[in-house]
């Protein structure tokens, strides 16, 4: 399913006009992406949680060089599902 099928489903759903179903889709959107920005888990019931992850620094091999390299601390988001899809 991608974004604009995402919209159409909401808007045929609750018999919205299509811009007023983007409006609420991009907004959803962007709390999320703004409130894991700010280092807050986002915690959907019944969905799953989006979170910020710190990964640590480490070394790795350029394969075409052999040359190693130094891969700084980095953040991550990561979406942990709260159930398996199929489940009841």
């Amino acid at each position: 399913m991608t974004r604009k099928d995402l919209i159409d489903r909401v808007a045929k759903e609750f018999g919205l006009k299509k811009k007023d179903a983007e409006a609420i889709v991009k907004f959803i959107f962007q709390e999320i992406a703004e409130t894991v920005k700010k280092g807050e888990r986002v915690s959907i019931q019944g969905f799953g949680a989006f979170e910020l992850r710190k990964l640590r620094e480490r070394k790795v091999r350029n394969p075409k060089t052999g040359e190693k390299i130094d891969i700084p601390v980095r953040k991550k988001v990561v979406f942990v599902p709260s159930y398996r899809i199929g489940s009841k």
